[in-house]
């Protein structure tokens, strides 16, 4: 799932490592249907390019888009980045780390933003999180500290 980019740091510039990055326009378009003409087009585009690159900001802002304009639910939000996630021509910086945000996300019924948080601290050892957020308690494997 959702192929890991490893950046080039060598400086070199032989060959690019992602032919594009995707905007969170084309993902929703891809994900709704809507509108049809560019739904098309979306769907067309990230089926036939290799090596689109999704970043992690616009993982989050369609989450964000799917939830409050399209008033999609969560583990129908949760599905439909997973399934970006599966397709061939996709590439993210961390697959491991957006799905178990997916996850905390969709069981632990915490907002995205917080989730990716969670998924970023137990995969860095720190486990603590500064926030006001109570949301976070729920999850079991950070500690939640208040500033």
């Amino acid at each position: 799932m959702g192929r890991r980019f490893e950046a080039d740091t060598s400086g070199s510039n032989d060959q690019a490592p992602v032919s594009a990055f995707v905007d969170t326009n084309v993902l929703v378009s891809h994900l709704t249907g809507d509108p049809a003409k560019l739904a098309a087009r979306a769907t067309a585009f990230l089926s036939r390019e290799d090596e689109l690159l999704i970043v992690d900001l616009i993982i989050a802002e369609t989450v964000c888009v799917l939830e409050s304009f399209y008033e999609a639910p969560r583990g129908d939000v949760a599905q439909a980045i997973r399934s970006l996630l599966a397709m061939e021509s996709v590439v993210v910086v961390d697959a491991p780390l957006l799905l178990r945000s997916l996850d905390v996300y969709e069981n632990d019924r915490i907002d995205f933003a917080e989730a990716y948080l969670v998924a970023c601290a137990e995969t860095t050892g720190t486990a603590t999180i500064a926030s006001i957020d109570k949301s976070i308690d729920r999850v079991t494997s950070v500690r939640r500290i208040q500033p």
